[in-house]
């Protein structure tokens, strides 16, 4: 069932995510090589909580840390431990925050020092799926704009989406209805509509699209062991434009990406 938000719980959710934005610009200024997932997520966890928040993922559905902070090829769910961040590397971090009850959810791919030209290109190139389908999310658009938008940036661009993974609703839960898939058709699918809030997060690899879990039941990988890069927004679905609840400066400032 797909919730539509009151204005009282949009208050809420932004309160959430502008925690969240502050959260990842702190994570723009932390992240270097040579430290520790481990490191970078208890960071992650204290300065949430520095807000009166919560790191959504903490136990969630028994999963172990407060962010996943997948390198290379890992595409989602790495756990964080004791591997360093060396140069070269691409850091996708994806953090939830639970702020009076309610949700938001991002996530964004940093790339450390000097990178490979495929690298370069793999970022950009995510980054701007994530940028095409935000513009297809506007009230009376159906969910298969949103996919079609990822799929095509990607796949024009030589990569391939994750078809195995999703985007969400997200809000009054850290996931509900619509799944919001990085593949589809224009036209099909729901039909958003305002005060609807998603987490759309395209996950884009370099090689195939296939992947597969690792015996820790959580850390997602390519299935050819080539790169992978996600980025993801929580957004509201307005009368006019949508709106990125989890926007911020790192997105202009970051001297880490592309």
């Amino acid at each position: 069932m797909i919730i539509i938000k009151s204005d009282k719980e949009i208050k809420e959710i932004k309160e959430a995510s502008k925690i969240l934005s502050l959260t990842f610009e702190y994570i723009n200024d932390t992240i270097r090589e040579g430290m520790k997932t481990k490191d970078l997520d208890r960071k992650i966890e204290e300065f949430i909580k520095k807000y009166k928040a919560y790191p959504a993922f903490k136990g969630y559905r028994g999963f172990p840390a407060s962010s996943c902070i997948s390198i290379n090829e890992v595409v989602i769910h790495g756990i964080p431990d004791d591997r360093k961040i060396m140069e070269g590397d691409l850091v996708g971090v994806d953090v939830g925050v639970k702020y009076h009850g309610f949700f938001s959810d991002a996530a964004y791919t940093f790339g450390i020092g000097e990178l490979k030209v495929e690298a370069e290109k793999l970022l950009s190139v995510t980054k701007t799926a994530l940028y095409n389908a935000i513009q297809e999310m506007k009230k009376d658009n159906r969910v298969g704009d949103i996919s079609n938008a990822i799929q095509k940036t990607a796949e024009d661009a030589g990569f391939n989406v994750v078809r195995d993974f999703v985007g969400h609703g997200v809000g009054k839960n850290l996931h509900e209805d619509p799944a919001v898939p990085n593949f589809g058709k224009k036209g099909f699918g729901a039909r958003l509509k305002k005060g609807m809030t998603i987490a759309v997060e395209p996950m884009i690899n370099a090689g195939c699209h296939e992947v597969k879990i690792l015996g820790d039941n959580w850390t997602v990988v390519t299935g050819d062991g080539k790169l992978s890069a996600h980025f993801e927004h929580t957004i509201l679905i307005s009368e006019a434009e949508p709106e990125i609840l989890t926007n911020s400066s790192l997105y202009e400032k970051s001297k880490k990406t592309a």
